[in-house]
């Protein structure tokens, strides 16, 4: 299932706190089989939440979160560390985002942050009708 948050350079990912309260944050995004896949450090809150309530929704936005296009919902998932699956999906971000990917990779590599990454999978529910 393709849709146009594949194309995008930035979706906002919601994701809900403990009182039902979102939490909106801005990632990049990637495209693999069907589903968004976003990256993202295990220590963040936003992995927390997701741990708690695979429920999310998605929408088209700007670098600072600003939205550009409707919300979609879906549930999320983390994929398991060094999985063939995990490392397609950083493929895909290389294919997407290319150069500023692999920069990113290489100074997060430096700071040790890529160990502390993990990778989350997004399945967007389907539309009615």
């Amino acid at each position: 299932m393709s849709t146009e948050l594949d194309r995008v350079p930035y979706i906002n990912l919601r994701s809900y706190k403990r009182d039902g309260g979102a939490v909106d944050t801005p990632v990049w995004t990637a495209p693999l089989d069907g589903k968004l896949y976003v990256f993202t450090l295990r220590e963040s809150f936003k992995v927390k939440r997701i741990g708690r309530n695979p429920k999310v929704q998605v929408a088209k936005c700007d670098v600072r979160g600003k939205l550009l296009g409707p919300w979609l919902d879906g549930e999320c998932r983390e994929i398991s560390a060094g999985s063939d699956l995990e490392k397609r999906a950083y493929a895909a971000f290389i294919d997407k985002y290319g150069m500023q990917m692999r920069v990113g990779n290489f100074f997060s590599t430096l700071a040790g942050r890529m160990k502390r990454r993990v990778m989350l999978e997004i399945a967007l529910a389907k539309a009615p009708g």
